[in-house]
């Protein structure tokens, strides 16, 4: 007798409803925060801003696991809850917290099978392995890759620039920010393994090249 697979469906009501579980989650976190809170006056340690995070990286973590034969499901549940405890927990800890969070929130709101949720639970508690990624299941190296591309790019040269205003930088140290995304997409590009996150990785680094050329012929310091 073969061994029975059942496919684990995660319909799209119940996945919307696990965003908005997300949301209300990092929402509440911040709101319990002392006044001031955490950073809070950083947009990115925003509910808002880590909600978006998390969308981007479901999205970037659908398309690897689409394209590499991972279990979609498991990968983009796993995305979706990867952050959830971020705001309310120590960096070196959120990955295990956010792993307990969707393991409550799996085995008490629906029928899904133990081995799923162990899935699901595993690939947040390594999405910030700093190790080779191909020690980690395949969904669980989904899920780290699209973290990692979530951060270059245009996105996150918007964000540097974003943040240049935050540290009273000028416009005339664009560079130095840009150079800060190109070596976080050199060093991304450097550590995913699919063929589907580099190809992504690379098109995200030609666009801060771009951008990066384009600040160099504007900005007469910068060709000096």
């Amino acid at each position: 007798m073969g061994v029975e697979i059942r496919e684990t469906k995660v319909s799209d009501a119940e996945f919307e409803a696990m965003q908005e579980f997300v949301f209300e989650y990092l929402a509440a976190s911040v709101e319990k925060e002392d006044e001031g809170g955490r950073m809070r006056w950083y947009p990115w340690h925003s509910a808002e801003y880590r909600h978006n995070h998390i969308l981007n990286v479901v999205d970037l973590a659908e398309e690897i696991a689409r394209s590499e034969g991972a279990d979609v499901d498991v990968t983009r549940v796993a995305a979706l809850f990867h952050d959830v405890a971020k705001l309310e927990t120590d960096q070196e800890l959120h990955a295990e917290a956010g792993a307990r969070v969707a393991r409550e929130y799996l085995e008490s709101r629906g029928e899904y099978p133990e081995s799923f949720v162990e899935q699901v639970c595993r690939a947040i508690e390594n999405h910030s392995y700093q190790g080779d990624l191909e020690d980690l299941t395949l969904e669980a190296q989904c899920l780290v890759e699209a973290d990692l591309l979530d951060k270059v790019g245009a996105n996150g040269t918007a964000l540097i620039l974003l943040r240049m205003g935050y540290e009273a930088r000028s416009h005339m140290d664009a560079d130095e920010m840009v150079d800060r995304v190109m070596e976080r997409g050199i060093d991304a590009a450097n550590r995913v393994r699919s063929d589907t996150a580099e190809s992504i990785a690379h098109q995200r680094l030609k666009r801060v090249r771009w951008f990066r050329e384009w600040l160099e012929d504007e900005i007469a310091v910068m060709g000096e």
